[in-house]
């Protein structure tokens, strides 16, 4: 067993170095021009590193790793005139000790090895996103992103306070991050698959942002496309796709356990939505469907507060309602909240469910009804924007949807 556990991470190292020095290997340049270290060097360095921990420990490895240090070193001074860079020096040290890193935790070597390998595989496409694609405000809001879920997420308390129980600092944040994580790559896919793919991609990316305001908009450009109408409105109706995937996302977020009560509903809901907007798509194509649809930024940090603000409140009101009136109570504010937000009123039935107050079975209709009831607000929303024609389109669609999520229910 141990024989056959030492030829395994053997293997491990020698396909890392492999992998590694092959593309290296492909950059490594002719002649006097050429880098130190190709695909053999890599190779050996990563059986180095391998034996080296496996007869010494981590004394040798270290040794071992001193000595490469200094002929990189000397390598990099002697090519300092042709190439600058680091990342060649860099990568041959990672390659050593991933290779140490065989002999215990072979797959996590394994798979920081792959990454590597397409950092460095990917060098121009980085190279360009990181100096021409990516601007101030993305590259703030990554960091926001970034600190809310490395930082401040860890450091909130998983526990259950207030006057009624019903609010959890951990749940909250978690839902934050997410919300704005979904924001954020709704606003990636705008920018990766570009406006030409039309209406309906835009429209699904900006539901994450905001289906209602979504909708709004495709209101507004009825006024200006009328060829367009039924391409708008799909669009319009396929906003919910992103509505339907954040509600199951955040009944994940909560506890997944909350999944298998609702995942019929979602899944009928988002089949509906997705088979009417292609209906509608089918008979023609917009010919003005090149222009992203704008509903802010790539994610809006106030927006994202004030979510987080209206979860807390809904979730102390929604528990307030329970001790006083039951599960009655739950649903009035669901219907109440769904009206604005149906995300909002999700989280909140969820953390109650969570806590212990609500039944995991008895959340399925008090968020229909918050869904149901944000349906109704979408469809006042399409008749007031895009005027009776819009509407007529859109609020069907809508309705649909909404009978097949409650159609659905008996399925989960």
């Amino acid at each position: 067993m141990n024989e056959t556990f030492g030829m395994a991470g053997a293997a491990a190292a020698l396909g890392i170095g492999m992998l590694i020095g092959l593309e290296r290997e492909r950059h490594k340049g002719q002649e006097e021009t050429r880098a130190c270290a190709g695909l053999r060097t890599y190779a050996i360095t990563a059986l180095l590193g391998y034996v080296a921990m496996q007869l010494g420990g981590n004394l040798l490895i270290s040794i071992v790793a001193i000595i490469l240090g200094v002929l990189v070193t000397v390598a990099y001074w002697r090519s300092l005139g042709d190439d600058p860079g680091v990342t060649s020096e860099v990568a041959l040290l990672s390659v050593l000790v991933l290779g140490g890193l065989c002999g215990s935790r072979p797959a996590l070597a394994i798979a920081i090895g792959v990454a590597i390998a397409g950092l460095l595989a990917y060098r121009q496409k980085l190279h360009y996103f990181a100096r021409s694609q990516l601007t101030d405000a993305e590259l703030g809001d990554g960091l926001i992103l970034l600190t809310a879920a490395l930082v401040v997420l860890p450091l909130a308390p998983d526990r259950f306070i207030g006057p009624y129980g019903g609010i959890n600092l951990r749940t909250i944040c978690t839902l934050t991050v997410l919300l704005m994580a979904v924001g954020a790559i709704g606003h990636i896919a705008v920018r990766t698959l570009g406006p030409r793919y039309g209406y309906a991609i835009s429209a699904i990316a900006s539901g994450f942002a905001s289906s209602t305001v979504t909708i709004a908009v495709m209101g507004h450009l009825v006024a200006r496309q009328l060829d367009n109408m039924k391409v708008l409105s799909a669009a319009a109706i396929l906003s919910n796709m992103a509505t339907i995937i954040q509600v199951g996302m955040i009944l994940g977020a909560v506890d997944a356990g909350l999944l298998r009560h609702m995942w019929g509903a979602l899944i009928a809901g988002a089949v509906a939505a997705a088979l009417y907007g292609v209906c509608l798509m089918f008979p023609r194509q917009a010919t003005g469907a090149n222009q992203p649809i704008k509903v802010g930024g790539a994610f809006n940090l106030k927006l994202a507060l004030i979510v987080t603000l209206a979860m807390t409140a809904i979730t102390f009101v929604s528990s307030m309602m329970l001790s006083h009136f039951g599960q009655v109570g739950v649903m009035l504010t669901a219907t109440f909240a769904g009206l604005a937000d149906v995300h909002a009123s999700t989280a909140s039935i969820a953390t109650l469910a969570k806590s212990g107050q609500l039944p995991f079975d008895a959340i399925v209709g008090p968020v229909l009804i918050a869904i149901s009831s944000n349906s109704i607000s979408k469809c006042v929303v399409a008749w007031v924007s895009g005027g009776r024609r819009f509407a007529a389109y859109v609020i069907p669609g809508q309705v649909l949807m909404t009978l097949a999520m409650w159609a659905g229910m008996g399925v989960s």
